[in-house]
């Protein structure tokens, strides 16, 4: 915004420095840390004097760094403070240590004002489970039905993702493959495991861990697939029962600067 003449000065109220009073004189040089300052108006600032709040501009003026009181002071009277207070009309740039966590928006800290090293953090956890077993005797990937969804805070952020599937089985010579999706974006390759050369049953659990940089802020899915590797014999995962539930885990972590 433009204005004619000065800037008007915003937020930020000044204490000025102490003042001793001259005996017969009504002017005097304000201060702070010993540099001179200019209110706005004497309608911006805080006087007392002897104990008593003065009114502006009938009690004393101010022009640029110099407050005239009404009548000259005399030996004992006391400036007991001036407060500038700045543009009023104006929030300014906040006092040092007035600003609290509740007036601060959520999600409106992002990675990219944090102070380096302090990236990494976790910022929210998703969990979720499936313990239907689903089975597979194609080389073609179907869903596991283990899936959970995510919004990231920030498109900076990365989320690290667990997905462990319990009791997973492979009957007879073949072997399981396990892909991570990223809605439909494939972002781990497949995993070939359990191979078996006869016809027995081999039981085994498999964890997926990817550190993923999905660069977005809108809600994700990931989920996983699987296949019959050798489309021979039977593939199944989560098994159920005393084994448990199959579980995937979405954990956003703030990006390192």
């Amino acid at each position: 915004m433009a204005y004619i003449g000065k800037t008007p000065v915003i937020g930020n109220f000044q204490v000025c420095d102490a003042i001793s009073v001259v005996n017969g004189q009504a002017a005097y040089t304000m201060q702070v840390g010993g540099v001179n300052v200019s209110p706005e108006s004497a309608n911006h600032m805080l006087v007392s004097l002897n104990g008593i709040l003065q009114a502006p501009t009938s009690s004393f003026t101010v022009s640029g760094s110099t407050i005239t009181f009404a009548s000259n002071l005399v030996t004992g009277d006391v400036i007991d403070f001036i407060q500038i207070l700045g543009n009023v009309l104006d929030l300014g740039v906040p006092s040092d240590n007035t600003v609290t966590t509740a007036k601060i928006a959520d999600g409106a800290i992002t990675s990219a004002k944090l102070a380096s090293g302090t990236g990494g953090k976790v910022l929210q956890v998703v969990t979720a489970e499936y313990s239907t077993q689903t089975d597979s005797t194609s080389a073609t990937f179907a869903d596991t039905g283990l899936t959970a969804n995510i919004t990231p805070s920030s498109t900076s952020n990365k989320i690290l993702v667990i997905a462990n599937h319990t009791n997973t089985r492979v009957n007879g010579s073949t072997q399981i493959g396990l892909k991570l999706f990223r809605d439909a974006t494939e972002i781990r390759q497949s995993l070939s495991l359990g191979d078996t050369n006869d016809a027995s049953r081999l039981h085994f659990s498999v964890t997926i861990v990817e550190l993923d940089s999905p660069s977005s802020s809108s809600e994700i899915t990931y989920k996983t697939q699987f296949n019959n590797k050798q489309a021979s014999g039977t593939t199944s995962v989560q098994m159920g029962g005393s084994e448990g539930a199959s579980t995937i885990t979405l954990m956003e972590i703030a990006g390192w600067l």
